[in-house]
Formats: C-alpha cells, structure tokens, sequence
C-alpha cells in the first residue's frame, strides 16, 4: 500500500504494476491539490484505497483540525465526485479492495 499518496500518476502507475494499492488521504481533498486528484482519476477501482491519516490531514471541510476515521467520507465524496461515482461505490471498492489487502474474508 502506497501509504497516503502524494506522488503524481508515474509514481502511481509504478507501484500498481508492482502490486501497490494507491491510498488516498484528507490531502486529496485540499483545493490545490488537483494534480491528485487527476491522478486519482486514473488509478483504477481494484488498485484504490481511502485513509484518514489520523490525525494529520484533515479534509477541507475540517482541514486544521484533529482528524479521525469518521472524517474519511469527506475523502470517498471527493473521489467519488472526480472518478463520477457515487461515493457507496468508492466505498465497496475500498472496502473490497482492503480485504483483499489483508486477507480478510467477510468484510466485502
């Protein structure tokens, strides 16, 4: 996993063709923070996962503040907007794909 990803897209696309999953944090979410986001639209759904990065990097919303785990649907509703899903649907993929991660059965 490429721990709250900051890189650009060939940073991205070297690690999805070693196996990484790209990690997206509050950071995503900040205005200047496109070139991110347009990275974010070329990862696909299976090589994608969203984090908090608690209790740095707040999203905009909040950003400032202490983050927590409940704030990283601020970051799934700015993927889901750039990548045109809904944000149910970033989460099952992210879901999936962190169960799938950590070989975990159940969960997706």
């Amino acid at each position: 996993m490429m721990h709250c990803f900051g890189a650009g897209w060939e940073e991205a696309k070297r690690a999805l063709d070693m196996g990484f999953l790209i990690s997206f944090a509050g950071n995503v979410t900040y205005p200047k923070a496109q070139g991110l986001r347009d990275v974010a639209v070329k990862v696909p759904p299976d090589g994608m996962l969203v984090e908090t990065d608690a209790p740095w990097l707040a999203p905009a919303p909040l950003r400032g503040k202490r983050n927590e785990p409940a704030l990283v649907k601020h970051t799934a509703e700015v993927l889901a907007g750039v990548k045109g899903v809904t944000a149910e649907e970033i989460a099952a993929g992210t879901t999936r794909n962190f169960a799938r991660l950590f070989g975990l059965t159940g969960l997706a």
